[in-house]
């Protein structure tokens, strides 16, 4: 009896009201205000971790994971040294873990149901990283180049690494990108180790977790030894891959198998060990969420130099060319501003209001590290770089980096150093550890001490706002948000500068933060000026999963260039595989609703309580009439 309905009615209840009954997501509570205070543009050590931060993640609002190589650490667990532990931020408590083969060089991301996949990694090792048989003394290690570590994270201190049951090909130094899915491709490394590839112990093929079958080979590995390791690899809004090794860059259809070559990078190579800072800038609907990919720093490295004898690393200047390429759009990279100084081994870490900070990193040298008589200590770096700056995508060319009110660190962040941004809007930098073995007698001994970022807005009220979702759909029915007057600084104008932004964080290693992403969600809003609060009006994602694949990250709230404290939410189903997608709901047109003083209505400006419940309870009427007259 559908024709029964009104065909206004019948319209909205399809295109809206279908969407919300299909929405299963319910409204998080509103975060307070950062428990720590920091001094904006500063660092500050905060303790010293368990393990060095070879690789981090966050698991939790409260948890980050670290995950080292086998070594003298003189945490132990099970028994053994400790090469994994647990950081619960909230108490700042530690517990060690144990990892279960060896780590070291290993690749992460996370699937599209919220697990933590650790994969790869070297043979087992004894004292001063020497090849040992399993489980041998004094590190009782095993051979983790054929694993698959996964972790279930939690708050409480109960969840443990675990192995899968599936093997992959031995994999040292792999790179791990989430597909839109869920799932996780597996691309290349090599069999046994060293500081670059080389033929004899090549793998150059790409696979998947959960298993698809064998292994495949990737031709643009083949030919860009023997700096082919830790390719640089992003998933890209057309469902392509870009995949950058050595000198050489393709987009990659994973489904149809096919390679499309695109330009050399210029100026420098990007990836390991040159290890070029690299971040995929943040996904807008003002650059109609277009990828654009920036490379800055690494080394100008012909491939037959890499094994040269003759090649003394630490005496080989850093570039500071920066580029960009947008590989959905053209093949081509462009010069962009270039880095304050030149730098290997730099962390890029999006930040919640669009800008990307890059901190670590030397000023000669690459990564790796050896006992050659010109090494610095062990390390293949030196001059390392203290200095942070932040690189702002929107501002002209010329003026895109800054270190205006920034402060140097004390702490040199050399070979096996990581960075991630926090929910508090702080960035957690650790390790370095450019040695063997653990070693606190070098020039850069093996680091412990973490520090905590704190960007130019920290100590800035920031943002409550009440109703994000704990569920992100691709496509389906807007939602709203709640500002305060307080949240909008006392003025309803900042409405208009106020997004949503979604932010993985990412799993870090080898100066690559693998998966992150910034995706902010189209909104409009209706402000009211007669107690300068405000109702922003958000759509969920586009209906596209390779715009930012399924599963657990961050959202915040940004007004006037301040951020909310970060709720985890979960982006698509929470599971994985083919994820559904929905028509996008329109969205309000922008209205700010002039105060009753001036428009002379009385009824102009309803509280926001009221305002709220006329606009969520709207639905619920028309459901209600629907199911009348049906």
């Amino acid at each position: 009896m559908q024709g029964l309905l009104p065909p206004l009615l019948a319209s909205y209840f399809l295109t809206n009201v279908g969407f919300a009954l299909a929405q299963t997501a319910t409204v998080l509570p509103a975060q307070s205000q950062p428990t720590r205070t920091g001094t904006p543009g500063s660092f500050e050590i905060i303790g010293e971790s368990l393990v060095s931060a070879q690789q981090i993640f966050l698991g939790t609002l409260n948890t980050v994971y670290f995950v080292d190589k086998v070594e003298n650490n003189p945490t132990t667990v099970e028994g053994h040294s400790a090469w994994a532990s647990e950081w619960n931020l909230a108490h700042d408590k530690q517990r060690p873990m144990d990892a279960l083969t060896n780590t070291f060089c290993a690749g992460g991301n996370v699937l599209g149901n919220g697990t933590w996949v650790n994969v790869g990694g070297n043979q087992a090792v004894t004292t001063g990283g020497v090849n040992a048989d399993n489980n041998a003394a004094p590190y009782f290690d095993s051979d983790g180049r054929q694993s698959i570590r996964l972790l279930d994270a939690c708050d409480d201190g109960s969840c443990n690494w675990v192995l899968s049951p599936d093997a992959i090909g031995q994999r040292w130094y792999p790179t791990l990108e989430t597909l839109e899915d869920g799932s996780v491709i597996i691309i290349g490394g090599c069999r046994n180790g060293g500081y670059v590839n080389d033929q004899y112990q090549d793998n150059p093929t790409y696979e998947f977790f959960p298993p698809r079958g064998a292994p495949v080979t990737l031709d643009i590995l083949q030919r860009t030894l023997p700096a082919n390791l830790y390719p640089l690899t992003w998933l890209l809004p057309s469902g392509n891959l870009f995949i950058q090794s050595n000198w050489a860059t393709i987009l990659f259809d994973y489904k149809a198998g096919t390679e499309t070559p695109l330009d050399d990078v210029p100026d420098a190579v990007r990836v390991y060990p040159a290890s070029a800072g690299n971040v995929m800038l943040p996904l807008t609907p003002g650059n109609n969420y277009t990828a654009t990919l920036l490379f800055c720093g690494g080394s100008n490295i012909e491939a037959s130099r890499w094994l040269d004898p003759s090649f003394i690393k630490t005496s080989y200047p850093a570039s500071d060319s920066c580029v960009m390429i947008t590989p959905d759009q053209s093949g081509k990279y462009v010069d962009d501003d270039p880095f304050p100084e030149a730098r290997v081994m730099a962390n890029f870490i999006l930040l919640p209001d669009g800008r990307v900070l890059n901190l670590n990193g030397a000023a000669s040298g690459t990564a790796g590290y050896g006992t050659e008589a010109w090494a610095d200590g062990e390390s293949y770096a030196t001059d390392p770089v203290l200095a942070p700056a932040i690189y702002n995508p929107n501002a002209p060319g010329g003026n895109k980096w800054s270190r205006d009110g920034l402060q140097s660190s004390k702490v040199p962040r050399m070979y096996h150093s990581s960075a991630l941004l926090l929910p508090d809007g702080s960035v957690l930098v650790s390790g370095s550890n450019p040695n063997a073995d653990y070693n606190l007698g070098v020039p850069f001994p093996t680091e412990n001490r973490t520090e905590l970022f704190y960007p130019s807005y920290y100590n800035q009220r920031r943002p409550e706002p009440q109703g994000i979702l704990s569920q992100i759909s691709y496509g389906g029915p807007n939602f709203d948000i709640v500002l305060s007057a307080e949240d909008l600084f006392g003025n309803v104008s900042h409405v208009d500068s106020a997004k949503v932004v979604l932010i993985r964080p990412g799993f870090s290693t080898h100066a690559i933060n693998m998966g992150q992403r910034y995706v902010e969600l189209a909104s409009s809003y209706t402000g009211f000026q007669e107690n300068n609060t405000a109702i922003l009006h958000v759509n969920q994602l586009p209906p596209n999963p390779a715009l930012l694949a399924p599963g657990p990250l961050l959202a915040f709230v940004v007004v006037n260039g301040v951020p909310s404290v970060g709720v985890q939410v979960m982006v698509g189903n929470g599971q994985v595989g083919k994820q559904p997608v929905l028509p996008v709901a329109d969205l309000p047109q922008k209205l700010i609703v002039p105060s009753s003083k001036s428009s002379g209505n009385g009824n102009a400006a309803l509280p926001v309580s009221r305002q709220r419940f006329s606009l969520v309870s709207l639905p619920l009427l028309f459901v209600a009439l629907a199911a009348f007259f049906l």
